[in-house]
């Protein structure tokens, strides 16, 4: 047997490079392994786009040009990108800022928007429409499926319809990496889209199979049965499914309108010709978990600047419980209440949310603090770049603080290794 040729992927708001690491692996080793298991190559990354609106030194595209070279990288507003200029490729990837994706009025092909801020979505769209790849997945922040607050989903909505409209079917799970073992508690939403021509979209079961067992992201992480009785009426279309109707301005100005701002996306779901099945599942996991402690430098390679000093009660005030009154502008006096957090961070479990604030010694609710030896400092940039499953000083060309602002920004890359994997192997090419 002949073969299988690489995937060729377009890589979209590429950060410093973590959707290339998790499909192509790093020095020819997976992050799984924390790079010293042989990964066979099995995606090209044939052209690459990072931008940093509003800023004078693009410090992320610096970085992935330094570790990935500069040939097929691309270092400009997307927005300006002529999307049939965009290589040929197979798979389309990005981490996409979560935005305001409203459709305001139709714009010649139905795809004005409301603000600015939606217009990333729509550069996206384009791409897909002039390049039609058999693959597209995206990462968005697990809020997505249920944004904006008066219109719960919405957004997702228009993004369903969009890829509906260019024939692709989609599959999409909120995915916490802790829960398949990995070091940090981040929960993002996955979003697969198979275009119709694709021997993945040729081999399209039913919901209820394909979310729980059939399906790419079941395949890379698996989730507890569903129960008989709930998978039937879900097959017969019973519960959870429903039909997203009308144009993109009508989904701007109606979607989910008369729920109350109740959701109507679960953590997982299918939608094929508009027509959308959604169920809430549980990961189903008995491998071993990473802990903090697991991913900690050693002692003597941290330096003083990252152990707290005489600010420490800031600290702990700020990351304590709080009931304090407060007054309104107009007088009017109300009660600021906040829970307590983890000080010093528990070193047994998974490490929270990385947040692009993280670096730096201004004190912060939310910055990680462990204790070390008996003092209190903070994480260094290599911990959080294991955190997200990044090779060791992979991003060291930049300060401390940029490659903390890199890691709140970027994903697990584990996860995306688990989802390339299951695709590779699901697709006949």
């Amino acid at each position: 047997m002949p073969k299988k040729e690489k995937l060729k992927v377009v890589e979209l708001f590429a950060g410093v490079g973590g959707f290339r690491l998790g499909l192509e692996g790093w020095k020819g080793k997976s992050s799984s392994s924390g790079y010293t298991k042989r990964m066979v190559k099995n995606y090209e990354t044939v052209w690459s786009n990072q931008w940093e609106p509003g800023v004078k030194v693009q410090h992320a595209s610096d970085v992935y040009k330094e570790m990935f070279g500069s040939e097929g990288h691309s270092n400009e507003d997307i927005g300006t990108v002529d999307p049939k200029s965009v290589p040929k490729h197979d798979l389309l990837v990005g981490g996409f800022p979560c935005q305001d994706y409203s459709v305001a009025k139709q714009l010649g092909r139905s795809k004005g928007i409301e603000g600015k801020k939606g217009v990333l979505w729509w550069n996206i769209r384009d791409i897909l429409e002039a390049k039609k790849p058999r693959y597209v997945l995206l990462e968005n922040v697990d809020r997505l499926i249920k944004s904006p607050v008066k219109q719960r989903g919405k957004d997702f909505a228009i993004i369903l319809a969009s890829l509906a409209d260019l024939d692709y079917m989609v599959e999409w799970r909120v995915i916490n990496a802790a829960d398949y073992g990995m070091p940090q508690r981040r929960r993002r939403v996955f979003i697969f889209a198979y275009h119709k021509k694709s021997s993945i979209y040729k081999k399209y079961t039913s919901p209820g199979k394909w979310i729980s067992k059939d399906g790419v992201i079941a395949k890379a992480f698996p989730v507890q049965k569903v129960k008989k009785a709930q998978l039937e009426l879900f097959e017969n279309l019973n519960i959870n499914s429903f039909n997203i109707k009308g144009d993109l301005v009508e989904i701007t100005k109606n979607f989910n309108k008369e729920k109350g701002g109740k959701g109507v996306f679960e953590n997982s779901g299918v939608m094929i010709g508009r027509e959308v099945w959604t169920i809430k599942t549980e990961p189903e996991y008995k491998g071993n978990q990473t802990t903090l402690k697991d991913i900690l430098v050693s002692h003597n390679e941290v330096t003083e600047e990252f152990y707290l000093g005489e600010d420490i009660e800031r600290w702990k005030y700020l990351k304590g419980a709080k009931r304090e009154e407060r007054k309104k502008s107009n007088g009017e006096i109300f009660y600021y209440v906040e829970g307590p957090m983890s000080f010093p961070d528990k070193l047994d479990r998974p490490m929270r949310t990385i947040i692009t604030s993280e670096g730096g010694s201004t004190p912060s609710r939310f910055k990680h603090v462990i204790e070390d030896q008996g003092k209190y400092r903070r994480l260094v940039p290599t911990e959080l770049e294991r955190a997200n499953m990044f090779p060791d000083d992979f991003t060291n060309s930049a300060s401390d603080t940029k490659r903390s602002f890199f890691m709140g920004n970027a994903l697990v890359v584990g996860v995306i290794e688990k989802l390339g994997k299951a695709l590779y192997i699901n697709d006949l090419g």
